[in-house]
């Protein structure tokens, strides 16, 4: 598996090795210990699996606030999506810059998101499927948002604002402005 850092601090780009023959492929789509080789300690304890079916869906920008705060690792099975993250830990260098990265089943790519990133995507085809691993279990009172196309963000999202299909809930996030981020940040910890 190769690993690569994805443009702000702890956020990681893996791309797994996929063995194709005339059957189709194998894939080994998560390793601890190839994380472990990289300084990357997680435990997963829960997956999520959410189907969009058109494109201009997006959903997002998420994350969960202390005690409940999950880091994810982010895989496309079917389709392709722009992945959004936005680092929201106070103090930090990167404090209100993001990262948009594609994944899809084509690339083969996983986005390892940190605690302290809000994120989100906006699915590029129809009927996308994304599955993710998060390190702790939702929690309804700690889930939070940013606004989705905060002009301050500069998110070039691929669909118009009046073209996405969005929750009710994704349309009434804070901007960066407002937000009072739960994250602080820690240079000692931070990769």
């Amino acid at each position: 598996m190769k690993i690569e850092d994805a443009g702000l601090p702890g956020l990681k780009l893996l791309t797994p090795k996929r063995i194709d023959d005339g059957r189709g492929f194998f894939s080994e789509t998560y390793r601890r210990d190839a994380l472990a080789e990289h300084g990357i300690d997680l435990s997963f304890v829960q997956d999520n699996h959410s189907l969009s079916l058109a494109a201009g869906v997006v959903r997002g920008l998420h994350f969960q606030a202390p005690p409940h705060a999950q880091a994810k690792l982010v895989r496309v099975v079917r389709g392709g999506i722009l992945d959004v993250v936005v680092d929201i830990r106070r103090g930090s260098r990167t404090y209100g810059r993001h990262v948009a990265i594609e994944l899809s089943t084509d690339n083969w790519q996983q986005l390892l998101v940190p605690v302290g990133f809000a994120h989100g995507f906006c699915t590029l085809s129809k009927q996308t499927e994304v599955i993710y691993k998060v390190t702790d279990h939702y929690s309804a009172q700690d889930d939070r948002g940013l606004l989705w196309n905060d002009p301050a963000l500069g998110i070039a999202w691929p669909v118009a604002a009046d073209k996405a299909v969005l929750s009710d809930r994704d349309r009434k996030h804070p901007v960066l402005a407002d937000l009072v981020s739960p994250f602080d940040y820690d240079a000692g910890t931070a990769a």
